[in-house]
């Protein structure tokens, strides 16, 4: 099939370019002149960019590949809607090496035990499931042939540039190996809650289902994205995986059959600007150390609750998700430089890294908002509401009340919450935090360490006028 560059991607990257070269180069163009035409240095210009273009896509056509899973086929495949995160259904993929080593989508292959691979020549073959990760979406398939396969090289994700021309390759609505053209439109995405590890490239090349596994490519050919999701609801907001991340994945997929992660073992939750005036750090600047799981790497390093992390080994943490990222990258066994800001001082502790464990914990964050009163009643621990509220405590302050319209209610707090310090302060009895509270003075904001439900979090709370 005859590849189809999207027509409004052109307009809108060449019109302009197009309008200055055949206005401004080649005065009287438009008059018709043939030879002035023929003649044209900046008409040649612009068929030398598009020889570009139309080279690169028909080289990366024969790497990619439609993907059926075999529970999918003989269903109907009407295109509507935006696939959900990990559901299955026919999708595209890109092969990674003569041997038949294919990348797509793990929410392409789904449960299926087997694959039916469809090749630019028509051929078609049964794939092997190598190995599934669902935290970054992707998935490794493998093929027997008698003859190397038409494959594509992986690019350098961390040099893409924003604004820079790519090249999407896939199987949009079943139009086998459809070539759309666009620029990278934003880069580091994430909070997008279509995977656990999200690093995303933003792409206005048209993106459809059944592009979900297809490669993005640079002008040179290279991958430098797995196109993964789109926004049904937008036009020209497509999301990739970068090649660095998807190349790291494949290779422990292949040796493995599974990926192995490194494990910090804390709660996070991210810098506001409550919390960062509260801990002495600039507002975004590092994540917050919400909890630290006894007997795991950052416990035996002396990394504690209220810990500011703002490094690892040199690089900079400004969300929870990219320090998961930059964890999840290491080694088990790995030694790391995690950098924490502790009252104030920067300092530099070595951990040894463990192996990630299955169940991942998330910290429950309340939100800042207005200056109301404190609204809460209290009262201390006993074994009675400890059964009651599913508390493994055997001390603290139990919030046993919350005003309606108060500033716990608007920050979030419920009547059950378990209250461990009071700025920095333990508590374990009403006395000691109705002590911890009487301190702060007029103006001042109080800032909680929370336990609900087995997980800990920090709130900032600004009280108005007794």
């Amino acid at each position: 099939m005859k590849p189809q560059l999207s027509v409004s991607s052109v307009v809108v990257l060449g019109f302009g370019l197009a309008a200055w070269l055949l206005g401004s180069v080649v005065p009287g163009l438009a008059d018709g002149g043939a030879g002035t035409r023929k003649n044209s240095s900046g008409l040649r210009l612009l068929e030398e960019l598009q020889s570009v273009i139309t080279d690169l896509a028909e080289e990366a056509k024969p790497s990619v590949v439609s993907i059926f899973p075999v529970q999918a086929l003989g269903r109907t495949r009407d295109g509507s809607g935006e696939r959900m995160p990990n559901s299955t259904g026919s999708g595209s993929g890109v092969i990674v090496d003569p041997e038949g080593h294919i990348i797509t989508n793990n929410h392409v292959v789904g449960d299926a035990a087997e694959v039916e691979v469809r090749f630019s020549d028509k051929s078609k073959l049964f794939a092997q499931v190598i190995g599934k990760d669902p935290d970054t979406d992707l998935a490794v398939l493998k093929v027997t042939t008698d003859h190397p396969l038409p494959a594509a090289r992986f690019g350098d994700s961390a040099g893409v540039k924003v604004g820079q021309w790519v090249l999407a390759v896939g199987n949009p609505f079943g139009l086998d190996r459809t070539v759309t053209l666009g620029v990278v439109s934003g880069i580091g995405r994430e909070n997008i809650n279509l995977s656990r590890y999200e690093n995303f490239i933003q792409t206005d090349a048209s993106i459809n289902p059944g592009n979900s596994g297809g490669p993005l490519f640079n002008l040179r050919g290279d991958i430098i994205g797995i196109n993964t999701a789109i926004i049904n609801f937008a036009q020209g907001i497509g999301f990739a995986i970068p090649s660095n991340m998807a190349k790291q994945v494949m290779q422990q997929l292949i040796a493995k059959g599974k990926v192995v992660r490194a494990w910090l073992g804390v709660g996070l939750q991210p810098m506001t600007q409550d919390l960062a005036k509260k801990f002495g750090v600039e507002e975004n600047e590092g994540v917050l150390v919400n909890e630290v799981f006894e007997r795991d790497p950052a416990a035996l390093a002396g990394i504690k609750p209220g810990d500011v992390i703002t490094k690892v080994d040199g690089a900079l943490v400004d969300t929870p998700n990219k320090l998961s990222r930059l964890v999840a990258g290491l080694e088990p066994g790995a030694t790391t430089n995690v950098e924490v800001v502790r009252d104030g001082k920067r300092i530099l502790l070595k951990v040894a890294l463990s192996e990630r464990r299955d169940t991942v914990v998330t910290a429950s964050l309340p939100q800042t908002r207005s200056d109301l009163k404190l609204g809460i009643d209290v009262q201390d621990l006993t074994a009675g509401l400890a059964e009651k509220f599913h508390l493994k405590e055997n001390r603290g302050v139990l919030i046993s009340k919350v005003e309606t319209g108060s500033l716990a209610q608007a920050e979030g707090l419920r009547e059950g919450d378990l209250v461990k310090e009071v700025n920095r302060v333990d508590t374990g009895t009403v006395g000691e935090f109705t002590a911890a509270v009487s301190k702060v003075k007029r103006g001042d904001t109080i800032l909680l360490r929370v336990l609900r439900e087995g997980r800990a979090f920090y709130v900032v709370l600004k009280p108005g006028d007794p």
